[in-house]
């Protein structure tokens, strides 16, 4: 009667198994007869590799290639990404000094922190795909430092029958508590702060040393930065081990960085701020040739071959159903799709092309001639799409109208082609007016803006046409901003200046404070005096002829 029997089967045999530890091990661990019926059995990771089969039978790819070299052929088709990246610091594609900074850091809040220091916290911003969490996470290896990373949690999608099962008295339907993304952050920051990572299988917990990693944070601290600044100078008080955030740069002009960690908060808490620069091509070159080097040592397979020829036959065939198009449209196309140059458009050249517009003449043969009643319309081809420039500026395009609004003035000659263009300005701004209808026709609001501007312009209808001297012309920042900002300071000013009316900000700007200022009614203070001069007197200078 020694002989123990386990009725339920153990979890993690599969992963016994895959880590080699012996029988005597799944003994002790009272796992024996269930390792005893798997040993036979594929292991986790050659389940999750080849699909389930009766015992005997090979899969397709073993019956083809064999074993070993079903498994050869998965190694080849990895992709480049994770096949290739980084184990080393000697293989980061990232600056020398920018790893000394990042390493110096490491070492002087984690490894010779002392026990009552506090939180310290890291700053890490830079382009996107600059290698910086690749380096964080590389030097903490190398250093023996463990990485508990944030990562924000997906919430269930709540459904149609699940509301009508909630009204159901009948009904097993039990609801579930909801936690937003900030309890859950500070929840987090609380427990890896408090308490070591739990030990898994391949982990090595020789040293209680360890960071915080967090790269993508909770949707609600943009909304309301001031939470995460309280987190923050909680966090410093609190924490026993160094936090790091990672804010990448936006290719929409978003500053997330002065959003998030402003300059007094920076200061308040100590933060440190390591900024990377963009991959240097010649970093980029060594990089990409040691990778060629290593695939062309190879030993020649036919495989690989053959599945590349197979992919660039079918390229040739779609593209010798598309000859409308010139070849060199379609290879440059091809060299883009294959991770070529990024063609991303700043900002101000994006708002060039709109405003230059520049064109090519049309032939004889080409151009279809528009009726004598609306020659005054005809205009040569232009050399971009004006939505694809657009798109390619990583802009919205409410937001790339303010731009053009503010600068398409100076690129004109004629005073009612300025005229037209404002139409089609207003036109554009009618269409992402409501905002029932903004999601779906924003694309069309900027279509129009765009398209009108450039169509407007007669003096740059043509390609031989200079438009009163190609001459640089500087673009400016729209007064939107400007305005809009000084609008809302009005607002709370106005608010916290007389809260006794009890109106809104608007009534109180556009009717009580101009009246006050034609009354001779005391204030209580010079900060309400001031006010009503700057709103309620306009400092306008009539002239009568």
């Amino acid at each position: 009667m020694n002989q123990v029997t386990d009725w339920v089967d153990p979890s993690f045999d599969d992963l016994l198994e895959c880590r080699d530890i012996s029988t005597n091990t799944a003994t002790s661990l009272g796992v024996n007869n269930s390792s005893h019926r798997r040993k036979n059995g594929p292991s986790a990771l050659e389940s999750s590799i080849f699909p389930a089969r009766k015992r005997g039978n090979l899969s397709s790819l073993e019956q083809i290639y064999g074993l070993e070299n079903s498994k050869e052929y998965l190694s080849e088709n990895e992709p480049w990404v994770d096949k290739y990246k980084p184990e080393t610091q000697h293989e980061l594609a990232v600056h020398k000094k920018k790893i000394e900074e990042v390493e110096t850091w490491l070492k002087a809040q984690v490894l010779e922190r002392q026990p009552k220091q506090g939180g310290s916290i890291l700053l890490v911003t830079g382009p996107p795909g600059c290698g910086k969490t690749t380096t964080i996470k590389i030097l903490s290896k190398e250093l023996g430092i463990q990485v508990q990373e944030w990562i924000n949690p997906v919430l269930p999608d709540f459904q149609k029958d699940n509301f009508k099962e909630m009204f159901n008295t009948e009904s097993s339907f039990h609801m579930f508590p909801y936690q937003s993304q900030i309890a859950v952050f500070k929840e987090f920051l609380l427990r890896a702060t408090k308490y070591n990572k739990l030990q898994m299988f391949g982990d090595d917990l020789r040293t209680d040393k360890k960071i915080i990693l967090v790269e993508d944070l909770p949707n609600q601290f943009y909304r309301d930065s001031h939470t995460l600044h309280e987190v923050l100078r909680k966090y410093v008080k609190i924490g026993r081990c160094p936090l790091i955030f990672i804010i990448s740069d936006s290719l929409s002009g978003d500053n997330n960085q002065r959003l998030l960690f402003p300059k007094e908060i920076e200061e308040e808490c100590s933060i440190s701020n390591i900024s990377f620069n963009p991959v240097a091509p010649t970093i980029m070159m060594k990089f990409l040739n040691r990778i060629v080097t290593i695939e062309a040592n190879k030993e020649n397979n036919l495989r690989p071959r053959k599945k590349g020829m197979s992919l660039k036959s079918d390229a040739v065939l779609s593209k010798s159903k598309r000859r409308k198009k010139p070849d060199r449209v379609f290879e440059n196309q091809e060299v883009q799709a294959i991770g070529g140059k990024d063609v991303s458009l700043f900002l101000f050249r994006a708002l060039g092309k709109i405003l230059y517009c520049k064109r090519t003449s049309l032939t004889e043969l080409d151009s279809s001639r528009l009726p004598s009643h609306l020659s005054e319309y005809e205009r040569d081809t232009l050399l971009v799409e004006p939505e694809e420039v657009v798109e390619m500026s990583h802009m919205p395009g409410d937001l790339f109208n303010l731009y053009l609004h503010q600068n398409y003035m100076d690129f004109f000659m004629e005073i009612d082609d300025i005229v037209r263009a404002s139409e089609f300005l207003s036109f554009a701004d009618i269409l992402s007016g409501d905002w029932n209808t903004r999601s779906l026709l924003r694309e069309y609001s900027t279509s129009v803006a765009t398209r009108g501007v450039i169509h407007s312009n007669k003096a740059r209808g043509y390609a031989h046409c200079q438009g009163g001297g190609s001459s640089f012309r500087p673009l400016h920042k729209p007064q939107w901003f400007l305005i809009s900002k000084k609008y809302r300071e009005n607002c709370l000013a106005a608010k916290a200046l007389f809260p006794d009316f009890c109106l809104p900000a608007l009534c109180l700007q556009t009717q009580l404070l101009p009246y006050l200022a034609l009354l001779t009614i005391p204030m209580r203070n010079q900060a309400q005096i001031s006010f009503i001069q700057d709103i309620g007197r306009l400092p306008l200078k009539r002239h009568f002829g």
